[in-house]
């Protein structure tokens, strides 16, 4: 992953965008799986091995990626049109999180938050002269207005489900994979969170929202199963301290888990056919 990784075709009649060689939506069937944990350490573990990494947080009525980061302040803006993105832990982002206050509420009906969406993606000057080599775009839970936005009008490279074991689960991020097939969106594979907790005490290891489910819909619908992540405390304090465990405990079983999801995901995508037209040569 150090060298810069080629743009992958993305939707009929949509181009990569110059700046971003690949994105990469990480979405999810319901909320409470922990997506945005899984994506933004995806990001960290994508650095860590020498990519140039974007978060973008899509849930504009939820926005975590700020916290998760440990970011705060606002972006600046060198022409009052463009925005400067953030950065923590070797990864840009940005986030409607970081352009409001922490407590406001986003009162929008759904072009709104379309539109949205559309400006902190284009308008982000994202990667610098070089560019990014993969955006990860943390979508709201669920099939809504944003996710058909994110399939219409920006150009997705391939598609990220996550989900934890437990069938409630699964039914839903079925939902979710079906949704991307339908609009063209190749779905990278899968990853199971929360799989196994090991006691910190005693080491017993125990399926606390059941196991394999991950596994049987990946088998079922002939799509990778990326990674299985265990369900530790430290990933949940460590997101919340703003310091995620790839960062924080960067030997952790946790951290590793993520690594190898990373590579896997890049594994995948790179049998993805490449984009017809190249990227600004510039930008190369």
């Amino acid at each position: 992953m150090s060298g810069r990784p080629p743009s992958h075709a993305v939707q009929p009649n949509l181009q990569p965008l110059p700046r971003i060689r690949n994105i990469i939506a990480v979405g999810s069937g319901k909320g409470g799986v922990g997506k945005s944990t899984t994506a933004v350490n995806l990001a960290l573990a994508l650095a860590a091995e020498g990519a140039r990494v974007g978060v973008l947080d899509a849930d504009v009525y939820g926005p975590s990626v700020p916290t998760m980061l440990g970011l705060s302040g606002r972006p600046d803006s060198p022409d009052g049109k463009s925005i400067e993105p953030m950065r923590a832990h070797g990864v840009e982002a940005m986030s409607i999180g970081l352009l409001i206050e922490q407590d406001t509420p986003m009162i929008w009906r759904g072009p709104m938050a379309t539109s949205a969406l559309t400006q902190l993606l284009t308008e982000t000057l994202w990667g610098g002269e070089e560019g990014l080599d993969y955006l990860l775009v943390d979508l709201p839970p669920g099939t809504g207005d944003i996710q058909l936005t994110l399939a219409q009008k920006i150009p997705v490279a391939g598609a990220v489900i996550v989900t934890t074991p437990q069938d409630v689960a699964t039914l839903d991020a079925r939902k979710a994979l079906k949704m991307f097939e339908k609009v063209q969106v190749p779905v990278l594979g899968l990853i199971e969170n929360m799989a196994v907790h090991v006691c910190s005490n005693c080491g017993h290891a125990e399926h606390i929202f059941g196991s394999g489910g991950g596994e049987r819909m990946a088998a079922q619908y002939g799509v990778p199963l990326l990674g299985a992540l265990p369900l530790e405390i430290g990933i949940r304090e460590q997101g919340d301290a703003g310091i995620p465990v790839v960062a924080a405990q960067p030997a952790s079983t946790a951290a590793e888990a993520y690594r190898q999801a990373a590579h896997r995901l890049v594994e995948e995508l790179a049998r993805r056919p490449r984009a017809a037209t190249p990227i600004s040569a510039s930008l190369l």
